[in-house]
């Protein structure tokens, strides 16, 4: 049974905290600061957005992947402080498998431990198994980066394996990739409930 997924549709969710709109090339404007002025959000980043060539390549190949329907891009608005606040994406979209995964998520170091990315990974969830019928959502992240390895399992993710030397870095190295998952039953047994009292 395949998924709703349209990559067409323009998807909008937000709460009280956080509202998560597709992507635009425009966007790149509120996203610059971030490329010119954090360079360590991109260290264990496959693709850098460093710099403005680099958000410039990083947001077109995120607009090129929704285009061709397997990926879809979201920038995050904090109605906190009143800032867009980084971004975030469905990606590896397969509808006939019912999975996808969620990531490419970065925020400016002002925004982070925060909270916002609890509701903002609130918001995708709920959306992927609720709306879109998904499956399985899975994570991936470089099995160094603790903060972000943390902040997955906070939610409910479950580690399943690493795998090794899995893809090239923009430093020339290579890293070693966490997978992580959760899904449907999962979520509607108690990760739905424990994550929505933790926003």
């Amino acid at each position: 049974m395949p998924s709703n997924f349209n990559p067409e549709a323009e998807y909008i969710l937000e709460d009280e905290r956080v509202m998560l709109r597709p992507l635009k090339e425009t966007d790149i404007e509120y996203l610059l600061p971030y490329a010119l002025d954090e360079q360590d959000t991109w260290r264990y980043s496959q693709i850098s957005a460093h710099g403005e060539q680099g958000m410039r390549e990083y947001v077109q190949a995120a607009l090129n992947g929704r285009k061709a329907g397997n990926q879809y891009p979201f920038i995050v608005f904090d109605k906190a402080t009143g800032e867009y606040a980084g971004s975030t994406r469905f990606y590896d979209i397969q509808p006939a498998n019912q999975m996808l995964q969620l990531g490419y998520t970065w925020y400016g170091n002002q925004f982070r431990g925060t909270g916002l990315n609890k509701h903002c990974k609130f918001l995708l969830l709920q959306f992927a198994f609720e709306k879109l019928d998904m499956y399985r959502v899975e994570f991936r992240a470089d099995a160094r980066n603790e903060r972000s390895i943390a902040a997955m399992k906070s939610i409910g993710c479950k580690p399943e394996g690493i795998i090794r030397s899995h893809m090239w870095l923009d430093d020339g190295t290579r890293r070693d990739s966490i997978v992580l998952s959760i899904l449907k039953e999962e979520w509607e047994s108690g990760v739905k409930d424990r994550l929505k009292t933790r926003l």
